[in-house]
């Protein structure tokens, strides 16, 4: 298990508000709308990255992590395990304090990358089912 309940709590309460979500569009059949939405109602600000870099849930999208002019404190990312390495690579240039991999999104060298560089990382776990759990 990559990602302990400590951690997952850590990185939902203690770590910061501000989340980039990778793979964020505006097409709501995906499992990245849902899952903004539920950050959204739990207080997070949400920073959809997306090469359309569209508009979603009222937060204006960036094409890349490094294209977002302020600090972003998590990086949830929803691009496929192949792909998912380069953006935890990313989210540590970018100075995230952590970086959270969904459901089905597993890439062990990635993991130990961002774990060596300091960040806090959880692998194959949704926050919006982890959030509802900590109250």
């Amino acid at each position: 298990m990559h990602g302990d309940e400590a951690t997952v709590r850590r990185i939902l309460t203690e770590l910061g508000d501000t989340w980039a979500v990778v793979g964020l569009s505006s097409n709501q059949r995906r499992a990245a709308y849902g899952v903004a939405d539920v950050l959204q109602r739990y207080g997070k600000r949400i920073v959809p990255v997306h090469p359309k870099a569209e508009t979603v849930h009222g937060e204006r999208g960036y094409a890349t992590l490094a294209d977002i002019p302020f600090d972003v404190d998590v990086v949830d990312v929803f691009v496929n395990s192949d792909l998912a390495g380069a953006v935890a690579d990313e989210a540590v240039a970018k100075g995230a304090r952590a970086v959270w991999f969904q459901l089905g999104v597993i890439d062990e060298a990635a993991y130990g990358r961002a774990r060596a560089a300091g960040l806090e990382m959880v692998m194959d776990r949704c926050p919006a089912i982890e959030i509802p759990r900590l109250r």
